[in-house]
């Protein structure tokens, strides 16, 4: 016959009832945290703890004062997990403890300082529809950053979601019912999906929803003004935080619409290929040297993620460059003061997740200690500001406000070092509150009283080893050791016996005991209460404190890029409303940086829409060719971040779009090959380019045979060049050498190569861009220097002698340039797709 079931486990069932499936329920009793049945046999192999059975119910459990480690396990496993925590006081609970869930922790949720990357924003991210328009809504839960983006198309978002990585993304379960949908938006993997009920992305329940948050009529002054799935998405998110998690989102002040057309557009295949950030997940393997890792000298948490945004979204609005370029190079040209102003910086802790966390009730004394040092730092930052005369640097000091009432409240009140926990004390400075001194004063004297009652007990017994201690079972007693109890006086009442020794109390010791303990817990829940009191006294200036750290981010990374200006030699690019991009003396920023490499070759480069338009770039491997294409592209995008750039000199006319095609790469988890994955990267490109665009290709069609790779090649390059409404500048590097004969038919397309110098059958990089084609690929010089036996190398010169004299026609021309067609090609027309 099966046990009874207990109060405690209908208690636990009831709870568990009202959480979704994934959920998995953390139920305090006494000192632990526990699991129970199936998410017991979920969470241990993750938490690695023991997996024990009680009346054939299988459990598991966690101490309850080490939660945040253990919850960040369950974090970073991607789980979800429901904290429920006793609500009354189990002295004074009448039958079984009032329970209830406080808070629900998912992977988009968490607040935890050491579960966050603290240069990285941990995004939740909610995906609606209406009608053919897609919207996402982003929402940091630990800095209160959101904002809504719309696009008609699905790759567009999902390029959105690849570049911010949130941890977790909800939508209606009808969208997730759509697999190709769904398909679209799945990074691999790595992000949780959170399926939810139709109707909490319904317009009229989302505008309820953030029109109550934000306490507004309307949502017009947001600028959403037409913007329907974006207000889906965002009243979904704020639903699914406050009500479905209940978690607070008093923080949330502000809510921004994203234009596309606002920001330098990186797809996340050019975000991969130029290596701007490091992936999400590395493996565990260290992640490869990228452009973030170069630039990053930012001394706040809060500078290093806006340093991240800038990067994952250049600016295209030429007034906005340059106002930042103008900042940097104030900055520069006052080296020792811009050493100063980021000393200055160094003193300021990450206030966005300090207010965040505040507001949300998650934080501890220690965080209201952290914001009021950070607070007190913003005086001495803005008066440093005051001596650039850059307009950014003016609005960020304008906008930075020390709010001195409220730092010098917080010093007043808080300790210098308060302990972790809140409910045990020590939070509050002396001095601050009479009544609480008192309290601690008289628990003072008490301690002092039974340190002199011990003395006095000793004196009066004879028994010097005779203690007066204290546990919190029995609270404070007399303990004799065995050998002593003959000594023991009439007046001692036996409490416990223990195999050595016999504890004892006296109405003197029991009647100080209450005044001691009763002075304890008044002052602990008085230091309590004041506490909460200087926190809503903090929450209250939520909206000035983050505008306040949002221009202190900005100062930050100006200084950060004014700072790698300095020390790598880099120069202010002149930017522009033109089609000109002219770089001397170029050097990629990254490759230079890799310690015992080479010292680097700088090179030029010269695009335009005219004469200059595709420049082909053939060289043999390990030559130079895809760093020299890479840097220029990298060199574009630091321009439009408001970074000098690492050059002698450089020109650059306003871009609306960087391309790659790079490298050899499949997608088996979507069912594409390589070669599929390289013709879907070039159709975008030719699909959505535009003069104003910057597109470097490397090698485009290896994935096939020869002679199909070099017409695929062939046909593209025609098309960047030919067809009016693309027509972008253009990087082109092949092996395929037959391509260097485009410039024949092609006006606009110029040759360069890779120099080398050749002795005998060995050859020397040079690493120097050249205008000119190069006379052979050196294809069978590299396979000789890779160790090919000489029997094959020989062969293959045989062979390429052969195929090298049907390159052209008797009058000269290309033989790939013959084209049997006598009708006009129509330009929108792509014949090889």
């Amino acid at each position: 016959m099966a046990a009874k079931e207990t109060p405690m486990m209908r208690q636990y069932r009831h709870i568990k009832k009202e959480l979704s499936e994934d959920t998995i329920l953390f139920f305090r009793l006494g000192d632990f945290y526990e699991m129970f049945y199936e998410d017991a046999q979920r969470a241990a192999p993750i938490l690695d703890i023991a997996l024990t059975k009680r009346n054939q119910v299988p459990m598991c459990g966690i101490p309850f004062h080490q939660l945040d480690s253990y919850l960040a396990k369950m974090i970073r496993a991607g789980r979800k997990v429901a904290i429920c925590d006793q609500v009354e006081d189990p002295a004074t609970a009448k039958g079984i403890v009032r329970r209830e869930v406080t808070r629900v922790v998912t992977p988009g949720t968490v607040l935890e300082e050491h579960v966050l990357d603290a240069n990285r924003n941990n995004y939740l991210a909610a995906l609606a529809q209406d009608r053919d328009i897609l919207g996402v809504a982003l929402l940091d839960l630990s800095t209160g950053e959101f904002w809504v983006e719309e696009s008609p198309d699905p790759d567009a978002l999902r390029d959105v979601l690849i570049r911010l990585a949130p941890s977790e993304c909800i939508l209606s379960e009808t969208f997730a019912e759509n697999p190709q949908m769904l398909a679209n938006f799945d990074r691999g993997g790595d992000m949780v999906f959170s399926p939810q009920e139709d109707w909490i992305f319904h317009r009229d329940v989302a505008v309820d929803h953030l029109t109550r948050h934000f306490d507004v009529a309307s949502l017009d002054g947001f600028g959403c003004d037409g913007c329907s799935a974006g207000i889906d998405a965002a009243g979904g998110i704020l639903h699914y935080v406050g009500e479905s998690l209940r978690r607070h989102t008093g923080h949330v002040r502000t809510l921004r619409v994203r234009q596309p057309s606002g920001y330098l557009l990186l797809d996340e295949t050019t975000v991969a290929n130029l290596d701007l950030v490091p992936p999400v997940q590395s493996g565990g393997d260290r992640p490869k040297p990228n452009l973030l890792q170069v630039l990053d000298a930012t001394r706040t948490p809060m500078g290093g993620r806006l340093l991240r945004h800038w990067l994952l979204r250049p600016l295209r609005d030429l007034p906005a460059l340059q106002r930042r370029h103008a900042a940097v190079d104030v900055l520069v040209k006052r080296r020792e003061a811009l050493h100063d102003l980021r000393e200055e910086l160094s003193g300021i802790r990450d206030m966005e997740r300090l207010i965040a966390r505040l507001g949300t009730g998650s934080a501890n004394a220690r965080d209201l200690r952290a914001l009021g040092v950070s607070l007190a730092a913003l005086p001495p930052l803005c008066e440093r500001l005051e001596s650039f005369d850059a307009a950014n640097l003016r609005d960020c000091r304008e906008g930075i406000d020390g709010l001195p009432d409220l730092t010098r409240r917080i010093e007043e009140a808080i300790d210098d070092e308060p302990p972790a926990t809140v409910r045990e004390g020590g939070l509050i400075r002396s001095g601050f509150h009479v009544e609480l001194d008192e309290l601690r004063e008289a628990a003072t004297a008490g301690r002092q009283w039974l340190a002199s009652f011990q003395s006095a007990e000793q004196e009066r017994t004879g028994i010097k080893s005779l203690k007066v201690r204290f546990n919190k079972v029995f609270g404070y007693y007399i303990e004799v050791t065995q050998s002593n109890l003959n000594l023991v006086p009439d007046d001692y009442l036996r409490k416990q016996t223990l195999t050595n020794a016999e504890r004892f109390i006296t109405p003197e010791l029991k009647e100080m005991e209450n005044k001691i303990l009763g002075a304890q817990d008044r002052a602990r829940d008085l230091e309590y209460v004041i506490f909460q009191e200087v926190r809503a006294e903090v929450t209250m200036e939520t909206g000035r404190i983050q505008e306040s750290a949002a221009a202190v981010a900005e100062v930050d990374v100006l200084a950060a890029l004014a700072d790698r200006a300095l020390g790598l030699r880099y120069v202010r690019p002149e930017m522009d409303e033109s089609a000109v991009l002219d770089i001397r003396e170029g050097r990629h920023p990254v490759v230079e940086q890799i310690p015992d490499a080479d010292a680097f070759v700088p090179n030029d480069a010269h695009l335009d829409t005219l004469e200059n338009q595709l420049l082909i770039l053939t060289g043999p491997n390990m030559a130079g060719k895809s760093t020299y294409i890479r840097q220029v592209a990298l060199i574009v995008i630091m321009a439009h971040v408001g970074s000098f750039v690492p050059a002698a000199q450089a020109r650059i006319g306003r871009v609306d779009r960087v391309f790659t095609r790079v490298g050899a790469s499949d997608d088996l988890a979507r069912g594409r090959s390589t070669f599929m994955v390289e013709m879907q990267e070039t159709a975008n490109i030719l699909h959505n380019a535009t003069p104003r665009s910057l597109v470097v290709l490397d090698e485009i069609g290896r994935g096939t045979s020869t002679f199909d790779g070099i017409s695929i090649a062939w046909a593209v390059a025609e098309y960047l060049h030919n067809h009016t409404p693309v027509k972008a500048k253009t990087l082109f590097a092949t092996h395929y050498h037959e391509l260097t004969d485009l410039t024949v038919t092609l006006p606009g397309a110029k040759n360069y190569s890779v120099l080398v110098r050749e002795s005998g059958e060995r050859i020397v990089f040079l690493r120097k861009i050249a205008e000119g084609a190069a006379d052979k690929s050196y294809g069978i010089q590299v396979a000789r220097l890779a160790g090919l036996p000489e029997g094959v190398v020989d062969r293959a010169r045989e062979i390429l002698t052969n195929l090298e004299e049907g390159e052209f026609q008797e009058d000269r021309q290309p033989t790939l340039a013959k084209s049997p067609r006598r009708e006009p090609i129509d330009e929108n027309q792509l014949p090889l797709f």
